[in-house]
């Protein structure tokens, strides 16, 4: 019998734990990622959203609300924001990736990416109304393809951050994981 956690199609495997150095190497070049000259290109993604989601669904315990905030002050910073514009919507984001990591982990990457549409798209429009609170005009529909490219993203995140974990320790040409 197979249980839910199991697919017939795919086989399971054992990921060694994360090095707490890795996950502040890839917040932290995510953030230079983020602080790139993009100019006003449409649909770039937030890499600093990309990746601390990523970390919020695989290790919930390591990367909370606390990281998410001060990340967003960081970018707030960065660009001259109004401050707290970026950390409400990373910690609303870090808050519902958190709360959504039991389940999202059980789907497809793919399948997992249209549930991180929807978190994205939110923090996105949070962002989006800070700023307008403030004066600025509606920037157009075409600023919400940012969250359509993270989301597009996901998969490429997700394979290029479980690499290290995927590693075998000793290998051993007889072992199936």
């Amino acid at each position: 019998m197979i249980t839910p956690r199991q697919s017939p199609t795919r086989p399971t495997r054992i990921l060694l734990p994360v090095q707490p150095w890795f996950i502040a190497i890839t917040l932290a070049l995510a953030f230079l990622l983020n602080l790139l000259p993009w100019g006003r290109w449409v649909a770039v993604p937030d890499f600093v959203a990309l990746v601390l989601v990523f970390w919020n669904i695989h290790h919930p315990r390591r990367v909370g609300i606390g990281v998410a905030f001060l990340l967003g002050i960081a970018m707030d910073v960065h660009e001259a924001a109004v401050l707290g514009q970026h950390a409400l919507a990373y910690a609303l984001l870090s808050y519902g990736a958190i709360s959504l990591h039991r389940r999202v982990l059980w789907f497809t990457v793919g399948t997992q990416a249209l549930h991180m549409l929807p978190l994205f798209l939110v923090a996105q429009l949070v962002s989006l109304l800070v700023r307008m609170a403030v004066g600025d005009p509606f920037p157009g529909v075409l600023y919400f393809l940012e969250s359509l490219s993270q989301a597009l993203l996901w998969p490429i995140a997700t394979a290029l951050l479980l690499a290290p974990q995927r590693r075998a320790i000793d290998k051993d040409e007889t072992r199936p994981i």
